[in-house]
């Protein structure tokens, strides 16, 4: 309470939170303006009873539950930034802007993500009102003319956009990253509804049973033991000693100190389960395209790949590898052994017992792989978390997964880090 005291009597912090809790404010707004001419039919009963959608549903912001203007929440921005990931990887000079290019290079790189989101919030739209559409049997878009389906996808794309600045916006009062805290608002949003689902769906019409009451607390224990690994796997590092060698510059000596590189077990957060959920939702939307298509293979080969991703067992395999992957994915693309063990050499460090250059990047590589499949499972793990709970409860009530706990925490912790980090730079100002 003090550090909350402390923090509220800082005007310039105290006004850049409630600046970030307003603009968070707009956002659920923006989360309750409609699409224009669509109705709710069926759609919340369907992102209820399927895991993935009801996952998309979560990074929407609960968009997609209201069909509102911002349904894909900031996805699109999402998957256009792993496609220019992956494109730094196999165009050299894009790859080249993104590692020389300094800050410049960076807005660049941030820029071509932008212009990359409007293309697909187009796609992904029209893809998911089809999905959707064709999941629940309402025929939301049947009857939608030309003009009709020109004024939806421009109300979707302009929503996604508004929310990707608002995003940004945000970032730059750093307290927070600006797309994780948009997420968390809509997460956080969603609890009293969540809770109430939850208690009437266990109590039913006679009060909560022995058997009802003790899944319920089975499933707190649950909740909490995930958030105490959230925040032991998020805080846990690998620190690897880095001597610096004395040097004389003129009458000046420099170096000769003694200090760590941390190396973190989960160095992606929760980059990867968002990865993981736009793979996945693509064969779907795809699919959807071709189920009711005059050529019979054709058709039955895609009304095989909805069948196939609707399988609860089948989609959380799938799920789990995709997130250990894209978690070595991530974790190669912000954390690159060479280029570190480079720094330390330019630098005049070393790492005690091991030659600068080659050697020292190979056990970095070392290190770095050993620590990332510990983060890599336990990410896989959460994912995974609400399919083996609700194999062991047998019931969907209990909706707040794995993922919306590590979101919560994850970001619940990287603003205590920012906020104290303007705390201390405040009081070594006033010193």
């Amino acid at each position: 309470m003090s550090r909350i005291s402390q923090i509220w009597k800082v005007k310039d912090l105290r006004n850049r939170i409630l600046i970030v809790a307003g603009l968070l404010v707009v956002t659920r707004i923006l989360a309750h303006v409609p699409i224009p001419g669509i109705g709710l039919n069926d759609l919340r009963s369907i992102l209820n009873s399927n895991q993935l959608l009801g996952l998309f549903d979560i990074f929407s912001g609960g968009g997609l539950r209201n069909f509102s203007i911002v349904m894909l929440g900031i996805g699109p921005y999402i998957t256009a930034s792993i496609i220019i990931q992956l494109l730094t990887i196999i165009i050299p000079k894009l790859g080249e802007l993104q590692k020389e290019g300094g800050e410049a290079g960076r807005m660049q790189i941030n820029q071509y993500m932008r212009y990359l989101t409007v293309p697909l919030t187009c796609l992904q739209a029209y893809g998911t009102i089809i999905l959707l559409s064709r999941t629940s049997g309402a025929n939301i878009a049947a009857n939608f003319t030309p003009f009709q389906w020109f004024v939806t996808l421009l109300s979707i794309t302009t929503g996604t956009m508004i929310l990707l600045w608002l995003g940004e916006i945000i970032s730059e009062f750093k307290v927070g990253n600006g797309i994780s805290l948009i997420i968390f608002a809509g997460i956080v949003a969603r609890l009293p509804a969540a809770a109430q689902q939850a208690y009437e769906s266990l109590s039913g019409t006679g009060g909560l049973s022995g058997q009802n009451l003790i899944t319920a607390l089975a499933y707190l224990a649950v909740a909490i033991v995930v958030i105490g690994g959230v925040v032991l796997i998020t805080e846990a590092q690998r620190n690897i000693p880095v001597s610096y060698a004395k040097r004389v510059r003129g009458n000046k000596m420099f170096g000769g100190v003694n200090t760590h590189l941390p190396l973190r077990i989960n160095q992606a957060g929760v980059i990867p389960i968002i990865f993981a959920i736009s793979f996945l939702l693509f064969p779907g939307l795809i699919a959807g395209f071709f189920s009711h298509a005059k050529t019979a293979v054709i058709a039955n080969a895609a009304t095989a790949i909805n069948n196939f991703f609707q399988n609860q067992l089948y989609q959380g395999i799938i799920y789990f590898v995709l997130v250990v992957a894209f978690t070595y994915f991530y974790t190669a693309i912000v954390f690159n052994p060479d280029e570190i063990s480079d720094n330390i050499q330019k630098q005049g460090g070393f790492v005690p017992g091991l030659r600068p250059g080659r050697q020292t990047a190979d056990f970095l590589y070392k290190v770095l792989n050993r620590i990332t499949l510990v983060g890599a499972l336990f990410l896989g793990l959460v994912a995974v978390l609400p399919n083996i709970v609700q194999g062991f409860t047998h019931t969907q009530a209990l909706t707040l997964g794995g993922t919306s706990l590590l979101i919560v925490v994850s970001v619940v912790i990287e603003v205590m880090k920012q906020v104290q980090s303007q705390m201390v730079m405040r009081d070594y100002e006033d010193f």
